[in-house]
């Protein structure tokens, strides 16, 4: 699993604009007074710079990732920011940075994660009562205005793709959300969800044709033979489509500090 920091960049406003507000809110708090963050798979630092005006300049930051290139790049952004960074596998969930951790993020991650290192690491942040919030996951679920003909089978054959292994073994894709809820909560968390879908107009041009060449490549390689020719079909109208591509945001808090970590008592 690899990102180019391109990729990162022109995605990242569309990701701060569709992270739920008032979810990303409550992880700050549920952080606490000395937040202590670790962001898993953060690439270019992108969760640090969503969040890190709310978490304070208090906050210290631990960005694990295992491309060194796209670390170096954060340290270069964090403008201030204390922040570390760690170069680090993250299947071995071992090695994590967790120590004096008082929350774990991650953005765009669980959806291509398995099961089963979902369970393992929620079975280790359970042991240390650590809060977990993970932010834009995708959910299976993509609308074109104009539609297309083959805009069904061609998600379909992308869905289909997404649940390959991506280096975590077979991959959660559109069951991401469901299966983090379920995960989370054999653990005993208390759940918060929330949609955070991207919703993309003809000023996003850029990112809608990038976004769209990797659908119709993966869908290709699913075996969607009418791929190729909607690819063209939508590059031809991006000037005048819009998208929403559907997204969720989870935090989950375990049970002991769940009530005052958002201000219910």
């Amino acid at each position: 699993m690899g990102f180019s920091a391109e990729w990162l960049s022109l995605r990242e406003p569309a990701d701060h604009a569709a992270r739920d507000r008032a979810l990303a809110l409550q992880a700050v708090r549920v952080a606490g007074a000395r937040p202590v963050i670790v962001d898993l798979g953060s690439g270019t630092g992108s969760t640090l710079r969503a969040l890190g005006a709310d978490m304070g300049p208090g906050a210290r930051w631990h960005l694990v990732d295992h491309d060194a290139n796209l670390l170096a790049q954060a340290a270069e952004r964090a403008g201030g920011a204390n922040m570390q960074t760690h170069i680090c596998d993250l299947t071995d969930l071992d090695a994590l940075p967790l120590v004096d951790a008082t929350l774990v993020t991650a953005s765009a991650l669980l959806d291509l994660c398995s099961e089963a290192w979902l369970a393992g690491l929620a079975q280790r942040l359970a042991a240390r009562g650590l809060p977990f919030y993970a932010a834009l996951s995708y959910d299976g679920v993509m609308g074109w205005d104009p539609a297309d003909r083959a805009d069904g089978a061609v998600v379909a054959a992308f869905n289909a793709h997404q649940r390959g292994d991506k280096g975590f073994g077979p991959a959660l894709g559109p069951e991401a959300r469901a299966a983090a809820g379920r995960i989370f909560a054999d653990q005993g968390y208390v759940l918060h969800e929330a949609d955070s879908p991207w919703q993309l107009g003809p000023d996003q041009a850029a990112l809608q044709d990038a976004f769209l060449g990797g659908v119709g490549d993966a869908a290709t390689e699913a075996g969607a033979a009418e791929a190729r020719d909607w690819l063209a079909r939508r590059r031809a109208c991006i000037a005048q489509s819009a998208c929403r591509i559907g997204h969720s945001d989870l935090l989950a808090v375990p049970p002991g500090q769940a009530a005052q970590a958002l201000g219910v008592v």
